[in-house]
């Protein structure tokens, strides 16, 4: 299985829309992640629209969002869990921080810090996607790709 992963996209705040190659890659996916900080819920349902996708609000997010979407989420992605949440705090201890919001997963995506991150620590792949719309905290927009057989939860980080 192939997935998007998305986080702070911003909009309309950062950018009037995501880059045309996550559209394209989207229509290549099976699935979408997005770790919050959609902003508005327009560019949450046009996502929802091109693919099946699952969602986590964050700080920056709308009312209208924080009222459909969990904070965070447990997801079943063949026999990998995968915990979903935005993130919160300060980013030198983002990986520690959302490490304790969640029992035994196999993977924990999350955003906050756009600060792409791909590592594994203790068994566990720690997966942020940075942001495709805002480089406040790193020195390029990206987004990623997870890629789940029956072996292994792999990513990859997008660099636009």
């Amino acid at each position: 299985m192939r997935i998007l992963v998305l986080s702070d996209t911003h909009i309309p705040r950062n950018a009037q829309d995501l880059p045309e190659q996550i559209y394209k890659e989207a229509r290549r996916c099976d699935l979408i992640l997005h770790a919050g900080d959609f902003v508005e819920k327009e560019i949450y349902d046009k996502l929802r629209a091109l693919k099946d996708m699952n969602a986590v609000s964050g700080n920056m997010d709308s009312r209208a969002l924080r009222e459909i979407l969990n904070p965070k989420e447990v997801i079943q992605v063949g026999r990998f869990k995968i915990g979903l949440i935005h993130g919160y705090g300060s980013p030198r201890e983002l990986m520690e921080t959302v490490r304790g919001e969640f029992g035994q997963v196999d993977a924990i995506v999350f955003g906050h810090s756009h600060s792409p991150t791909n590592n594994v620590k203790d068994g566990v792949l720690f997966f942020n996607p940075g942001s495709p719309t805002d480089k406040v905290f790193a020195s390029y927009n990206s987004y990623g790709i997870l890629e789940v057989t029956d072996k292994k939860i792999e990513g990859e980080i997008i660099k636009l």
